[in-house]
Order: structure tokens, then C-alpha cells, then sequence
């Protein structure tokens, strides 16, 4: 039987420099996308997926995602304060294991929404984890196509779906789309402080046990006001 993660992180410290000016005064994850704060589009994904209790990580602008999140039941919300020092991808977790508890949980960026195809992604990546085979396994969009998105792509996927890193001058056919099971086994030994956790990343690849599931549907990475348009554009286009 497939264990369901009843916890996750939501990462939502970040600073939203390349959103300016939208966040000059609110903090990017309560941007809103399509009448719905990015926070918003996270959390109810999660709840649909089966999560109780999300541990959402607050910096800039505290104060606002903290109100905005303070009487939610699904999840219900715990906030990390990381007002003092920010930790970075990595450094937030370890700061919030003892919240997310010590079984498989759901991490994902606040600023990364989709549409979904016939079954819901976060499903498909519950379905797809083996704690017996995978200390993370990363949900994956294709880096041509996904909306918001100009990079180089993250990683090459194997046909049994383990990851390898793109090299310095490569381009990748996948980039992480912001989604994750990790299990908690990944950040034995990890640093204390702030710190990425590609590091973490890195690490399983290198023993076989950082894996990806491709995305079905269409991700969209709102990481600039002009990623804003175009998310809302794609999110009325699957509507109609």
C-alpha cells in the first residue's frame, strides 16, 4: 500500500528580488496568479493530496504570510521563523525536521504552480516513491516548454529514472519543477547553518538514490512579474 506523505515543506523565505516591484511590499509568495496567492495555489494542492500539516518558512516580510496562513486547517500551517538567519533550501529543512517528523514529506518551492494532466502530479510522486530505493525523488519538467522558464535544464534521467546533474556547458532535457518526496534519511550528517540542497542532491546521485518523475501537464516557474501574464494566460487557456 502506498503511504501517503502527511507532511510538507513549503519554502517560502526567499527574498523575491527578480519580482520586484511586486515585492516591494508584499512578499512573493502571496503574490496572486489567476485571483489566488502563489501560497494559496501550493496549500491547496496539498491538502488535495492528502497533506495534514504543512511547515511553511517565513523571512521577508514575515509578518504577512504568517497572518495569511494563521487560520488555515487544510493543512494546518506551522510557520519556521527564519527572521534571524536565512538558511537557504537546505539549511530551512534541517532547521524544520523536527516538525516534518521522521517519515517520507512532500517539499516544494512556493513559487511553483502546474496544471495537471488526468491524475494529479503530487499523486503520481507518491505512487512512484521507494524509500527502500530513493532518498529524494524529484518531480521533473521538460526545459523546453514549460512557461516562465530559460534556462539550461538540471538533470539527465536514466530509463529507471535515476538523475545525473548537467554538466557546466551542457543543456539538460529536465529541469526541477520545485517538487519533491525527500526522505528525511537524505540530511543524516547534512551542515548546520544556511546551505542548498542541491549539496543534498548531489550526494544521492552520487550513490544512485536521487530519482525524477517526469511531470504530466504543463509547469509554469513565476519567477518574474512577467511570468505572472503568462501563467494566468495558460491557467484560462486549460480552463476553456
Amino acid at each position: 500500500m502506498v503511504s501517503i506523505p502527511r507532511t510538507a515543506m513549503v519554502l517560502a523565505a526567499g527574498l523575491g528580488t527578480r519580482m520586484r516591484p511586486l515585492t516591494d511590499t508584499k512578499p512573493k509568495p502571496l503574490i496572486e496568479v489567476a485571483g489566488k496567492p502563489l501560497l494559496d495555489h501550493v496549500l491547496d494542492r496539498l491538502a488535495e493530496a492528502g497533506v495534514e500539516r504543512a511547515v511553511v518558512n517565513v523571512h521577508y516580510l514575515a509578518e504577512q504570510i504568517i497572518m495569511h496562513t494563521k487560520s488555515r486547517t487544510k493543512p494546518r500551517v506551522t510557520i519556521s521563523d527564519e527572521r534571524g538567519l536565512l538558511l537557504g533550501t537546505g539549511g530551512g529543512v534541517v532547521k524544520a525536521l523536527a516538525e516534518l517528523g521522521t517519515a517520507p514529506f512532500f517539499h516544494i518551492n512556493s513559487d511553483t504552480i502546474w496544471i495537471d494532466g488526468v491524475t494529479p502530479n503530487l499523486t503520481r510522486l507518491t505512487q512512484a516513491f521507494d524509500a527502500a530505493t530513493m532518498d529524494a525523488l524529484l518531480l521533473l519538467a521538460p526545459t523546453t516548454g514549460s512557461i516562465g522558464y530559460a534556462g539550461r535544464g538540471d538533470f539527465a534521467m536514466a530509463p529507471d529514472g535515476r538523475l545525473n546533474r548537467r554538466a557546466e556547458r551542457e543543456v539538460a532535457p529536465f529541469v526541477y519543477a520545485g517538487a519533491a518526496i525527500l526522505s528525511p534519511a537524505m540530511f543524516k550528517g547534512a551542515p548546520q547553518g544556511e546551505f542548498s540542497l542541491t549539496d543534498l542532491f548531489d550526494r544521492a546521485a552520487d550513490v544512485g538514490r536521487l530519482h525524477g518523475l517526469r511531470l504530466e501537464g504543463l509547469w509554469m516557474h513565476v519567477g518574474t512579474p512577467e511570468a505572472v501574464g503568462e501563467a494566468e494566460a495558460a491557467i484560462r487557456k486549460s480552463a476553456s
